[in-house]
C-alpha cells in the first residue's frame, strides 16, 4: 500500500482522524513542497506513528487574534526532519504537518498580515509601502523564522526590519512605534517547553492587535493556500534592514525612565542575582541596572542562551524549580534579592530575603500589589499624582489578577480598569487613552503633538489633562508594565521597578514580606491559587471544549457542600468595564462562592490547558492574627483547589 491507502486504512480501525487524514492527503500530495516533506510523513506513517499524525494533522495551525503558537518539533519526529541537528540540538527541518509551526504556515500567516496591511493602508489613503519589524527570541527556528517572515514580506513589496540577534518581546514592541512600523512580529513561544514556537503579531500602535484588525488578519491568513508557500521557501535578506545600536539606545533610555526616585537608587542600590534562564533578559535590562549602580551576581549557567533551556524543567520564572539556580547564587553571595526573567522577558520571577534571612518566592499577584502601591505613592511624593488621587488616574489589571490590586488603586482615588486575559486588552485601552487625549487637545487647545517625542513625565501631565493616565497594569501571570510607551508587559522595565522598590525597603529597613505585610494589615489578607490542568493533543483539545461547553450549559451548584452563589459567563452575559466599554464575549466563567471565595475557569490561549483562578479575602485587625488567618485561608484554599480539580476531570470526559 502506498501512503494515502495506508492513512486511509488506519482511518477505517479508527487510528487516524477524519480530518487528520484530509489533511495528511493535501500535504502527501502537494508535489510541489520539497521532497522531505513526503519522505517525512511517509516515514511516520511507515512506523505507524497515527497519533503523532492525529496531532500534526487533525486542524490547520489556527492564526489567532494575536498570532500563531505551536510546536515546532514533534513528540515523535523523523529521520529526515532530524538530519544532522545543529550543536544546539535543533534539527534539520521543523515538524512537518497542517497543525504545527514550520516554515510553511509561517509563510502563510507573513503573506495574510501583508495582504491586511497593505489593504489597511490603502484604505485609510496612505501610500507608503508595509513596514514590518521583527524580533526573536532564542528558541529553535527563531532566527530561522525571523529570517523566512522577512524575506517574504520584502518578496511580496513591503519593508522588513530585524535585529541583529535576540531582542525581547517588550523591546519589539516599542521598537514598532519608534520605527514608525506598520505592524511588527516576535518569533517566540514565551516561557513554552523548548519544542515550541510562535509567531506573536503586532499592530501599528504596538500593541497585540485586536478588533478590528485581529479579525481581518485572520481572515486573510486563512484564505492563504498551501500552492502559495513554495515560492517564498528560498531566503533573500538582500533587501531586509538590520537595525543600527540607535534602536538598542532609545529602548535602554526609556527603561531608565522607569525609575522614578533616582536619588534612592544611587543611595541604597541592592546586590542582586539575576538569571534571564538561557534567554533574552540579559541584553537590555543588565546594562541599565549597572548604569545605575545596582550590583549585579550572574548565574553563569543560565546566562548562554540555549533553545534547551537545559538547567530547568520550565523556562518559567512563575515555577520555584526555575529560580533554584539564582537562589543557590543568593545564598553563596549575600544578596539582597534574586530576579529572573522568561525567554523572551516579558515575565519576571523574583525571592525576597525576610527578617530571618531566608529567601521567600513572591507570587504574581504580591508582585503587582507591592509594585502599584510603591509606584503610586511616588508619584504622589513627586507631585506627578495628586495626593488625593485622581479621577484621570487608571491602574488596568485582567479580571483574574487579584482584587487587592483593586483596593491599593481605591485607597489612593484612582480608578481600576478589569480587562479581559492578555496583554492586548490592556494595550487597547492604552491606545484609546492617547487617542481620546490627541483629540481632546486638539478640539481645546487647537494642538497636535508627536506623542512619542514626548518623555514619559510630559505625557502624565497630557493624559491627566486630556484623558486618562495609566499608572500601573499587569496580570497574575507574572507580567507588569507601568508606561504606554511600550503595549505589553515588560520584564526588563519590571526588573528595575523591582529594583528601586529594593532600594526604597532597604533605605527604610524594611523587608518585602514586612512590606506585603502592611497592606494586608490596610486591605486584608489576600489568598490567591492558580490551578493548571494540561490536556495535549487532538484528545485534550476535546476534552478542553467538555469543560468550557459543561459550565455554560450545567453551571456547577456547589464544591464540596460550598454553594455556588453567583455565576458570570463573559460569552452569553453583558459586562463593560470602568469606563463603560463593553467586555468583548469570551469563554470565560466567574463563580462567587457562598463563603466569600470565588475562582475564574479559561482556556489557555498558548498552551493546551484550562487554567482556574481562586480568590479569597480575610480581614486582618492585628499583625499578630496575621499568621493564624493565612494558615486557615490556605486550608480553605487547598479544599476547594481539590474539589474544583475532581470536578473539572469529571467534565472533561464529557
Amino acid at each position: 500500500m502506498n501512503i494515502i491507502e495506508q492513512a486511509q486504512a488506519a482511518a477505517k480501525e479508527g487510528k487516524l482522524l477524519e480530518s487528520a487524514l484530509n489533511n495528511l492527503k493535501i500535504w502527501a500530495e502537494a508535489d510541489y513542497l520539497p521532497d522531505w516533506v513526503q519522505a517525512s510523513i511517509a516515514e511516520l506513517v511507515a512506523q505507524e506513528a497515527w497519533e503523532e499524525l492525529n496531532d500534526r494533522f487533525y486542524q490547520n495551525l489556527a492564526f489567532g487574534t494575536g498570532g500563531i503558537r505551536g510546536r515546532t518539533i514533534g513528540r515523535v519526529a523523523s529521520s529526515v526532519e532530524t538530519g544532522s541537528p545543529g550543536s544546539n540540538g535543533t534539527p534539520e527541518h521543523a515538524a512537518v504537518g497542517s497543525n504545527v509551526l514550520n516554515d510553511f504556515n509561517l509563510i502563510k500567516a507573513t503573506i495574510g498580515l501583508f495582504r491586511y496591511c497593505e489593504k489597511y493602508l490603502r484604505e485609510s489613503g496612505r501610500h507608503d509601502l508595509p513596514r514590518f519589524v521583527i524580533a526573536h527570541d532564542v528558541r529553535h527556528f527563531s532566527r530561522h523564522f525571523c529570517e523566512l517572515a522577512a524575506s517574504t514580506w520584502c518578496k511580496l513589496g513591503g519593508q522588513a526590519l530585524i535585529f541583529d540577534g535576540p531582542r525581547s518581546t517588550p523591546q519589539l514592541s516599542f521598537a514598532v512605534r519608534e520605527v514608525g512600523a506598520t505592524c511588527g512580529a516576535v518569533i517566540t513561544a514565551s516561557h513554552n517547553p523548548p519544542h515550541d514556537n510562535g509567531f506573536k503579531v503586532y499592530f501599528e500602535d504596538g500593541a497585540q492587535v485586536v478588533s478590528p484588525h485581529a479579525e481581518g488578519i485572520v481572515g486573510l491568513v486563512n484564505e492563504v493556500s498551501l500552492e502559495e508557500v513554495p515560492a517564498f521557501l528560498e531566503l533573500d535578506l538582500a533587501p531586509v534592514i538590520t537595525l543600527k545600536d540607535t534602536a538598542d539606545e532609545a529602548y535602554h533610555k526609556l527603561l531608565e525612565e522607569m525609575v522614578i526616585d533616582h536619588e534612592v537608587m544611587e543611595q541604597e542600590a541592592p546586590k542582586i542575582v539575576f538569571s534571564p534562564i538561557h534567554g533574552t533578559g540579559a541584553i537590555s535590562a543588565l546594562p541599565v541596572l549597572k548604569k545605575l549602580g545596582v550590583e549585579v551576581v550572574e548565574v553563569p549557567e543560565q546566562m548562554q542562551a540555549d533553545p534547551r533551556f537545559p538547567t530547568v524543567k520550565s523556562p518559567n520564572p512563575e515555577n520555584a524549580e526555575a529560580l533554584s539556580m539564582a537562589l543557590a547564587k543568593a545564598e553563596e553571595s549575600g544578596a539582597d534579592v534574586v530576579i529572573a526573567t522568561d525567554p523572551d522577558a516579558d515575565r519576571m520571577g523574583v525571592a525576597v530575603r525576610n527578617r530571618e534571612g531566608e529567601m521567600v518566592l513572591l507570587t504574581g499577584n504580591q508582585i503587582g500589589a507591592i509594585l502599584a502601591e510603591y509606584r503610586i505613592s511616588t508619584l504622589k511624593d513627586g507631585e506627578i499624582l495628586p495626593e488625593d488621587g485622581s479621577e484621570n488616574a487608571v491602574l488596568i489589571k485582567t479580571f483574574v489578577t487579584s482584587p487587592m490590586q483593586e483596593s491599593i488603586a481605591d485607597w489612593h482615588g484612582i480608578k481600576t480598569i478589569n480587562t479581559l486575559t492578555g496583554f492586548k486588552w490592556i494595550g487597547e485601552k492604552l491606545a484609546g487613552y492617547e487617542a481620546e487625549m490627541k483629540a481632546k487637545l486638539f478640539e481645546q487647545e487647537g494642538l497636535a503633538i508627536d506623542y512619542d517625542a514626548c518623555d514619559i513625565w510630559t505625557r502624565a501631565d497630557l493624559l491627566l489633562d486630556y484623558s486618562t493616565y495609566f499608572v500601573f497594569g499587569g496580570e497574575e501571570s507574572y507580567g507588569y508594565l507601568a508606561s504606554d510607551r511600550v503595549r505589553d508587559k515588560d520584564a526588563n522595565a519590571a526588573v528595575l521597578m523591582f529594583c528601586e522598590l529594593a532600594a526604597y525597603l532597604k533605605a527604610n529597613e524594611m523587608t518585602f514580606p514586612e512590606y506585603l505585610d502592611a497592606l494586608y494589615l490596610q486591605h486584608g489578607y489576600y489568598e490567591e491559587k492558580t490551578v493548571n490542568v494540561y490536556y495535549e493533543g487532538a484528545a485534550g483539545a476535546q476534552k478542553i471544549k467538555n469543560i468550557l461547553e459543561s459550565y455554560r450549559n450545567d453551571p456547577p451548584q456547589d464544591f464540596d457542600g460550598v454553594e455556588v452563589s453567583g455565576f458570570t459567563d463573559f460569552g452569553k452575559d453583558k459586562i463593560v468595564d470602568a469606563d463603560g466599554k463593553q467586555i468583548p464575549p469570551q469563554d470565560f466563567f466567574f463563580l462567587e462562592l457562598s463563603n466569600g471565595y470565588s475562582f475564574a475557569v479559561r482556556a489557555s490561549g498558548t498552551e493546551p490547558k484550562i487554567k482556574f483562578y481562586v480568590f479569597g479575602r480575610s480581614e486582618v485587625q492585628e499583625l499578630e492574627e496575621l499568621p493564624g488567618v493565612k494558615e486557615d485561608a490556605a486550608k480553605v484554599m487547598q479544599d476547594i483547589l481539590q474539589a474544583i480539580e475532581a470536578d473539572a476531570g469529571r467534565r472533561a470526559e464529557g
